[in-house]
């Protein structure tokens, strides 16, 4: 299955999510490239929107291969078997971390401004995400949520490995995913158009959400 941007995946996820119990939902986007995905879910289930600021941490000299993630409250998930596969420990990725945890402030002070994160206690919360390779974010996202009390957590993405569906459906109470292939690769090779989400565009997404219909 192939997606032409987050947008028309947002649309897609948002209508299977559609057809599930998900009374009194409240949508979570993992920013940044998860917001549009989420806005468009929001859309079609016709629920809130908000932010979970999470950061992945990289793995030292391929940034992109995450062992790990950080997120709001002080959550921390680092996968330790990645890291003894590779022969890292903990103490290799503390600059990473340190750097992350900057950046993540900066990012919830941008994202959210003066306004208050939504109340998720006693609520089904569905976190989006444009897709999940290893599921790091995603856990760690999952963990920040257990410390709100919500009655309900599902975490619904357009496309993700098998690994990191198995891994993250021990976790929540439903994970929904339009596509988990065999021979999946990342997530942007699932999508036509897989560019990178601004800081602005989040922000103007979440500003419109917020706004009275």
């Amino acid at each position: 299955m192939r997606f032409t941007d987050r947008t028309e995946a947002g649309r897609r996820l948002g209508e299977e999510l559609a057809v599930h119990d998900l009374d009194d939902a409240l949508v979570l986007g993992l920013p940044r490239g998860g917001v549009p995905v989420a806005a468009e879910v929001a859309g079609v289930l016709d629920a809130p929107l908000d932010v979970l600021v999470v950061r992945k941490i990289g793995a030292p000299r391929n940034p992109e291969f995450a062992v790990g993630a950080i997120g709001e409250g002080g959550a921390e998930f680092i996968d330790t078997s990645i890291l003894d596969r590779m022969g890292l420990s903990r103490d290799d990725l503390q600059g990473t971390i340190a750097a992350e945890r900057d950046e993540l402030r900066r990012r919830v002070e941008a994202y959210r401004g003066d306004a208050a994160p939504l109340d998720v206690a006693g609520r089904t919360v569905v976190v989006v995400d444009d897709g999940m390779a290893t599921g790091a974010s995603a856990r760690v996202a999952v963990q920040v949520l257990r410390e709100l009390a919500p009655a309900r957590t599902v975490l619904a993405v357009p496309v993700a490995s098998t690994a990191a569906v198995d891994r993250l459906d021990e976790v929540v109470d439903d994970v929904v995913v339009l596509s988990a292939p065999r021979d999946f690769l990342a997530v942007g090779a699932h999508y036509d158009d897989f560019g990178q989400t601004s800081d602005r565009e989040v922000t103007e997404l979440l500003s419109s959400a917020r706004r009275p219909q």
